[in-house]
């Protein structure tokens, strides 16, 4: 009988995680997914912050129905929330929306307000990471949006790959693409876009630690800018 994902021990999975990584190197994106789906079955799900929905229309066409999950830091712009809802009316997925266990008031009365700008890695903690974390308890897989080209934090990001912290392979099926990619695939099929994407915001994240982005910087440039923080830890 073959072992199913449930009963694979962790070693397994990180094994497992590990040759998918070299096999997958050179698979399309849609081979990768159909990898994870065939594997893991209702113990997968994508990620997506609603940058776009390329990754979960991606998954969908291998898997109808797939769950997506989406965090709600409470701090996100309206443009955000209205991609979410649209991906929802639109799209084959079921969309799950996480949110912290504090409200954004709850946790201004508790750290005072505006921790985002004291302590950004405690705010993304409480906000991104901790929610994460108990949304995916479910789950032997998750899939995110990552590319290589983003930034030289990303740059080394395996298609498969172990989530040390925690325990679960993390698939990043368009690791390989480049921003072109992406626009072609969005084009050919009329994915849903966060519209803040071609108003200066190559990179989306919570709307006080955002900026648009200046001719000449890096995407993300505009994420945390003047911080040496670059990710919000849910990468590592």
């Amino acid at each position: 009988m073959t072992t199913t994902q449930q009963e694979r021990t962790e070693e397994e999975l990180k094994a497992l995680a590990e040759r998918a990584g070299r096999d997958l190197e050179d698979a399309s994106a849609l081979e990768i997914l159909q990898w994870a789906a065939d594997t893991f079955g209702a113990g997968f799900c994508v990620t997506s912050s609603m940058e776009d929905a390329v990754v979960a229309h991606l998954a969908s066409r291998v898997r109808k129905g797939v769950d997506v999950v989406f965090l709600d830091t409470g701090y996100h712009f309206p443009e955000t929330i209205g991609t979410r809802d649209a991906v929802e009316a639109v799209m084959d997925v079921n969309v799950i929306t996480l949110t912290p266990r504090q409200t954004v008031a709850e946790q201004d009365a508790e750290y005072g307000p505006r921790l985002h700008d004291r302590d950004p890695d405690l705010c993304c903690a409480l906000r991104k990471v901790r929610p994460l974390e108990e949304g995916l308890k479910g789950y032997r897989a998750w899939a995110t949006g990552l590319r290589r080209d983003e930034s030289p934090t990303r740059a080394n990001t395996p298609v498969v790959g172990w989530d040390e912290k925690r325990r679960k392979v993390k698939v990043s099926p368009i690791a390989r693409w480049t921003q072109e990619d992406v626009d072609a695939y969005v084009a050919e099929h009329g994915v849903l876009t966060n519209p803040l994407l071609t108003d200066g915001y190559p990179s989306i994240g919570c709307a006080p630690c955002t900026r648009r982005v200046l001719e000449g910087e890096d995407a993300r440039a505009g994420r945390w800018a003047g911080r040496a923080k670059t990710e919000c830890g849910l990468h590592g």
